[in-house]
């Protein structure tokens, strides 16, 4: 017994935490966007399906003693497959399709170690049944999550923390050999039970008379189940990713709750009440309309909380229900067959016909309804149960009625159609509108805004004369306004990392280059259609289309005299692009007195500390522009820049020209982020965000 239970453990907290581990690596060569650690979730669920598949027919068709042979002979080949860590050759080339790019890297690098380990958990059950008859296996199904949950704390709090990613792939590769070592010896106690029960091979479950048959209804109800929860669990990080930041912890937390619910489900003791969890579940639902309608009035801290709450009640639900349905261990392997189909069919939703069917994030509200629905119709009561009380007829149907208004608040919600829209697309790096709106003065003046999750990306005054005004975030008074103003007057190169609008071509003079860096083709499809700052811009416009970072590690010195960084998606930034190494990059492409204007309003997040530690370790000089648009121009957002040279005197002419006081600097003590290390926690806003 213990060799099984110590095989399984060591397997799920490889399985789990060779996740956040890949996820780090493909991150920056992917824009930093959220799609990618869905697409990676898609992977490693149509893969666990494989192993439970995998483990399904080994334990039903193959004599036992053979089943031993293969899968220690399929352990050594895995075992043989490694380091995990991907080679630069995969590095996508510029506009490369990201999904299918990202899945044949994950199988080229992971695949076959992932698949060995996701056939553990059914596999090692399956065999334990075998050798202890009588004995419940379903117990080690919840260890099995217990040790996923550990590997996936374990990884922001410990090892991203303490170990660079080249370290922590070699404590995955020694992990990986004593999961070898331990399985071994299991396969060995079953080659040798098996030696004794050869008719083990090809015996049909529905054979034993003690098996009872499964219906069609927990057919479907092991299908939808976890499929509803998967998809919510996606969903969940989709929007926490989007909002605040695409890095591990934010990966980690969601799928830590989905696991805590399994555990909590599978357990021994019983953790899931129908009474409490489905009401839960219907506040919960009201609660998170609540909450997306007040987003932007709520700080990070409440936003993730509500989240993760909502999600921990939901999944409750959803493996609450599967459990209740678990079937005889004669089952077994069907039974985790079938939740495997479910959870990749949920990540398929999200993380592939989500964006092709909706051009906004909308997964969440679907999963949320779909999981009310399925709660009630588990409840409905059967009529020829002695049990059954007439009172139990009408509460389901009061039940029905309280889906139908949850239901209709989160398609409503859902639903929202902006009479302003004039465009609207979504792809793998998320979703976009142009919207037409006009001014509240006298004039009535219409503009054109680029919208990108929640944020603006630039906006165009429409009328003639106004048309080359600097708006939003980079107006004459900004940070990058005034830094552009004081270049040298002929020839200024100017390098752009985030397109938006292309809001700051206007600054564009006769025989300037302005070099605008833009990972998203759909961005600089929307910029040239419906906005005309590239065209009307005096300078020669060079666009640049992939991964700013990657594709400057390719380019020759660009000799640029500025360079501004401006890459947000929604609120949540690429921190591949504020690294030691990405500001080495940055210089090999600024001429020796070049400036770096950062743009670091945020949210949720101080970004100050980490662009002054990178600035110190390059000895540039730093000013930061607050610019908060004291006169009241409708046109001007307020904003914060940072602008970075070596020059002493640059740097204190843009203090002079600046009109408001330089604001403190921030007293956060943030450690210098490296590709190897990066940690938000420190520089997390607790205030409301408005």
């Amino acid at each position: 017994m213990p060799a099984f239970a110590l095989t399984i453990f060591i397997g799920a907290f490889l399985l789990f935490q060779v996740q956040p581990l890949i996820g780090k690596f493909i991150l920056p060569w992917f824009g930093g966007t959220p799609a990618v650690w869905t697409t990676c979730m898609l992977f490693f669920q149509v893969l666990l399906l494989g192993g439970y598949a995998y483990a399904h027919w080994l334990t039903t068709w193959v004599r036992p003693q053979k089943q031993a042979i293969v899968h220690l002979l399929l352990l050594i080949a895995a075992f043989l497959t490694l380091p995990i860590i991907p080679a630069e050759a995969w590095k996508p080339e510029p506009g490369a399709e990201p999904t299918l790019h990202i899945l044949l890297l994950l199988t080229a690098t992971i695949g076959l170690p992932y698949f060995v380990l996701s056939s553990t958990g059914p596999l090692m059950q399956k065999w334990f049944s075998w050798l202890h008859p009588g004995k419940s296996p379903y117990w080690l199904y919840a260890l099995s999550n217990v040790g996923s949950l550990l590997a996936l704390l374990s990884f922001p709090i410990y090892f991203e923390s303490q170990f660079t990613r080249q370290g922590q792939s070699g404590f995955w590769s020694i992990g990986l050999l004593v999961f070898v070592i331990v399985c071994a010896w299991c396969s060995a106690r079953i080659w040798m039970w098996g030696r004794t029960h050869a008719e083990v091979r090809g015996l049909s479950e529905h054979a034993d008379p003690n098996v009872s048959p499964v219906t069609r209804r927990e057919l479907a109800f092991w299908l939808l189940l976890p499929a509803s929860a998967s998809a919510l669990l996606l969903a969940t990080t989709n929007k926490l990713t989007q909002d605040v930041a695409v890095i591990p912890f934010l990966w980690v937390l969601p799928l830590a709750i989905y696991l805590l619910t399994f555990i909590f489900c599978f357990a021994e003791i019983k953790f899931y009440w129908r009474r409490i969890f489905i009401p839960l579940l219907v506040a919960g639902i009201a609660w998170i309309i609540y909450v997306i309608e007040r987003i932007d009035k709520l700080n990070v801290y409440w936003q993730v909380g509500s989240f993760s709450l909502v999600l921990f009640v939901a999944c409750m639900v959803c493996h609450g229900e599967l459990i209740r349905l678990k079937p005889h261990p004669g089952h077994l392997t069907r039974f985790y067959l079938m939740i495997s189909v479910g959870g990749a069919l949920g990540g398929l939703f999200v993380a592939v016909l989500a964006p092709l069917l909706f051009v906004t994030f909308v997964e969440m509200h679907w999963s949320l309804g779909v999981v009310a629905v399925l709660a009630w119709v588990a409840l409905r009561p059967r009529l020829d149960a002695p049990t059954f009380k007439v009172w139990h007829l009408k509460a389901w149907y009061c039940g029905a009625l309280t889906v139908i208004a949850v239901s209709v608040g989160l398609y409503s919600q859902a639903d929202e159609d902006d009479d302003n829209v004039i465009e609207a697309v979504r792809n793998f790096y998320g979703s976009m509108h142009i919207l037409e709106y006009e001014d509240t003065g006298e004039e009535r003046t219409p503009y054109l805004l680029l919208r990108h999750g929640r944020i603006t990306h630039g906006f165009q005054v429409m009328a003639e004369d106004k048309k080359t005004y600097a708006t939003s975030y980079y107006g004459v008074d900004s940070g990058v306004g005034i830094a552009i103003d004081y270049l040298p007057d002929a020839n200024r190169r100017v390098g752009v990392v985030g397109l938006g609008a292309g809001t700051l071509a206007v600054y564009g003079r006769d025989g300037d280059v302005y070099r605008f860096y833009e990972i998203n083709p759909e961005v600089i499809r929307l910029a040239e259609t419906h906005f005309s700052f590239l065209e009307d811009s005096l300078a020669n416009v060079e666009m640049s289309l992939g991964d700013a970072r990657l594709n400057m590690e390719r380019e020759e010195p660009q000799e640029l005299d500025l360079l501004a960084l401006d890459a947000f998606s929604s609120d949540a930034i690429p921190v591949h692009l504020l690294t030691k190494e990405a500001f080495a990059e940055y210089e090999r492409h600024l001429r020796p007195k070049g400036v770096l204007a950062i743009h670091i309003s945020n949210r949720y997040l101080d970004l100050e500390p980490v662009v002054r530690n990178a600035a110190k370790e390059y000895n540039y000089h730093v000013a930061v522009v607050s610019d908060d648009n004291p006169v009241g121009d409708p046109w001007v957002y307020e904003s914060t820049w940072m602008i970075l040279c070596r020059d002493p005197i640059f740097v204190e002419i843009v203090r002079t020209a600046v009109t408001t006081e330089e604001p403190e600097p921030s007293e956060r003590e943030v450690a210098l982020w490296t590709d190897d290390y990066t940690s938000l926690f420190p520089i997390l806003f607790s205030e409301t965000a408005e």
